[in-house]
Formats: structure tokens, C-alpha cells, sequence
């Protein structure tokens, strides 16, 4: 990617935003065509990839150190499944999905408050809901460790997530723990001890009490779950 004409096109300047379209279409398509077969025509995909594309062009921050290319593949996913999931396509309840925001909403106005972190009792209070749903939410919404680690195949595992806003994300997060959760028992393993708890291949090895060749085979069997579960 060329600094200059990025950082031309992060300005506003319409002829390079075309340019660094064009240039990178093929990186668009490649995310695109994993959401084929979802009853949206390829075309309209590839118009939200572009969006997604550009949002990523806007957002990027050279002093990071990231390859705008990894940064941008979770974007212009994330564009993609949020019109997915806005259509029904993505399974993740109503009513799981409005308990998120809602309690992530009501988390950020009572830290700007308070000045701290709200107790149990006062999200219960100021959401109505009961305790116990509170934790059944943050548990299914919580991020994984190793969110930025990467997978066999050069991505991170954030890469099937991919959204801008910290709410959005939190509904993400509880749609992935879902897939995940529906894994055979091995595979789900595998991945909660790879990706939620941060472990080597060998140390998640040694606990299931397999082989590390077999670790590997069930880490890509369940990440292609995941990814077909989440119409990736």
C-alpha cells in the first residue's frame, strides 16, 4: 500500500479513495466471496466491502505499526456481517442482543457518574435486570485473551469479528461465544484453551492429553466451524 496515496485518500481526497478502491479490490473480493450463498447478490457485498474498506482507510493509524491490509480485513468484514445480522442472517437472539446494549450502555453512564466502575446492585437497579442475567451477558460477551493472536492461517481471530462500535462489538462477541459453543467437544475445547485463555498449541496439547499434530488438526476444524457458522 503506498503511504502517500492512503494518507491522501484519509484527507478527503475523492481521486485517491477511487485509486486505493481500485488497488485493493482484490483484497475486498477475497473477504466478499466468503459470504457468498447468504441470498445477497455478490455486487451489493462488494459495495459493503467498499464501505467497510474505506471506514478502515479513515481509522488507520500509520504510528500502530499494523499492515494496513490486517487492519482492514476485520473492517470490511465487519461491514459485511452487520448488514448480515441487521438481515437475520447472523443467530444471535433479540433479546440477548438488547440485554448487550443495553447494559453496555448503562455501564458507560454510570462510570461517567460515579467516576468508577458501577456495583452489581446498581446495574441491576438502573437496568432492571436481575443479577444473574447481568452475568449470563458479560459472560457470553467477554473478549476473548488472545483476541489479536493469530490463527494457522495468518489471521487474527478478531478477523471474524470486525466492528467498529464497542457495543456492536460486545453483540459480536456473544454471537462468536454461541458458535463456539456448538463446536464438538474437542474442538470447543481447543479453541476456548487457544483463544480465551491465551495457551500454546503444545500447552493445550498436554492438557487434553493429545498430540500437538492434533491439536492443529482440531484448531482448523474448528475455526472452518466457526467461519461457517458465522457466514464467514
Amino acid at each position: 500500500m503506498n503511504g502517500e496515496l492512503l494518507q491522501a485518500a484519509q484527507s478527503g481526497d475523492a481521486e485517491a479513495c477511487e485509486q486505493v478502491v481500485r488497488e485493493n479490490s482484490g483484497l475486498i473480493w477475497s473477504i466478499v466471496r466468503r459470504y457468498y450463498g447468504r441470498g445477497v447478490e455478490p455486487e451489493d457485498l462488494y459495495q459493503l466491502g467498499c464501505l467497510g474498506f474505506l471506514k478502515a482507510v479513515r481509522g488507520f493509524d500509520f504510528s500502530y505499526g499494523t499492515c494496513f491490509s490486517t487492519y482492514a480485513v476485520p473492517k470490511i468484514a465487519g461491514e459485511i456481517r452487520r448488514f448480515l445480522r441487521d438481515d437475520g442472517a447472523l443467530k444471535v437472539s433479540r433479546s440477548m442482543r438488547e440485554k448487550a446494549q443495553l447494559l453496555y450502555s448503562t455501564r458507560e453512564t454510570l462510570r461517567h457518574q460515579l467516576h468508577r466502575e458501577p456495583l452489581l446492585s446498581e446495574l441491576a437497579e438502573a437496568t432492571g435486570l436481575e443479577a444473574e442475567e447481568i452475568a449470563r451477558v458479560d459472560l457470553a460477551s467477554a473478549a476473548p485473551e488472545s483476541l489479536q493472536a493469530e490463527t494457522e492461517e495468518g489471521l487474527p481471530l478478531e478477523g471474524m469479528l470486525g466492528t467498529d462500535a464497542p457495543e456492536e462489538g460486545m453483540v459480536e462477541r456473544i454471537a462468536l461465544r454461541e458458535a463456539i459453543d456448538r463446536l464438538p467437544e474437542k474442538e470447543r475445547m481447543t479453541i476456548l484453551f487457544r483463544y480465551f485463555r491465551g495457551m500454546t498449541q503444545e500447552q493445550t496439547a498436554r492438557v487434553l492429553k493429545v498430540s500437538q499434530v492434533q491439536i492443529s488438526r482440531l484448531e482448523k476444524k474448528g475455526l472452518a466451524h466457526l467461519r461457517e457458522s458465522l457466514g464467514e
